[in-house]
């Protein structure tokens, strides 16, 4: 594995906020009345403002206005993540093996950029990233391969010499178009078989990585 940089996406991969994101949009959901909502959910994951609002117009009962419904999320979400969120297991360790080995790092997220790096200052890495692409900064969001292009292009490094880390399925596909080496750690999705043809390594953490890093020295 010829690794030059690597790229984390952010919510459920850096930090510990995805389990935060499903129970408040459960409880939107249970706001306006029309209950459990897990796999609609799942479809959102890893995207950015956009599609989000593009797959809720299509899903949600027409009597729902969408930016209402997005917006009680958003304000319910930020309450309770204003104050920093954890991180997920073996997050200082991988990056500081990456550091010591002099391996450039960036965060390419689907939230919006201030936000990301609002959330991420608030959990103590943002400045261990050269750069914190948001989904904001591209036109299409994953499972688009956009936003890992750009990420790699601000590192000056070409995809192939990329490495991709996603808990996503939306987030693994946009990192593999991209032409990066993809990683993935599946927080609140565990991926199907479709998604495991794809060819990518599927690990339990982040602590997992550093060791599959180590044993390619």
């Amino acid at each position: 594995m010829n690794i030059s940089a690597c790229i984390f996406d952010m919510d459920g991969l850096l930090i510990d906020s995805e389990s935060i994101a499903l129970s408040v949009f459960q409880q939107t959901c249970d706001h306006y009345g029309i209950g459990h909502q897990k796999p609609l959910y799942q479809q959102l994951l890893g995207t950015n403002h956009e599609t989000t609002r593009t797959i809720l117009n299509k899903e949600l009962p027409a009597r729902i206005n969408v930016e209402e419904f997005t917006e009680y999320w958003s304000e319910h979400y930020s309450a309770l993540t204003s104050q920093g969120v954890p991180l997920m297991k073996g997050v200082d360790n991988l990056l500081t093996y990456l550091e010591t080995m002099k391996i450039p790092k960036a965060v390419a997220t689907s939230t919006q950029t201030e936000r990301a790096i609002g959330k991420l200052e608030h959990s103590g890495i943002a400045h261990r990233f050269s750069f914190i692409i948001g989904g904001d900064q591209i036109v299409h969001g994953k499972p688009a391969p956009d936003i890992y292009l750009k990420a790699a292009d601000a590192l000056s490094i070409e995809p192939s010499h990329c490495l991709g880390l996603e808990d996503s399925p939306n987030g693994v596909k946009a990192a593999l178009s991209a032409g990066l080496n993809v990683i993935q750690i599946p927080d609140t999705l565990q991926p199907n078989e479709a998604l495991l043809s794809l060819g990518h390594t599927v690990l339990d953490d982040l602590d997992a990585v550093v060791s599959l890093l180590q044993s390619h020295q």
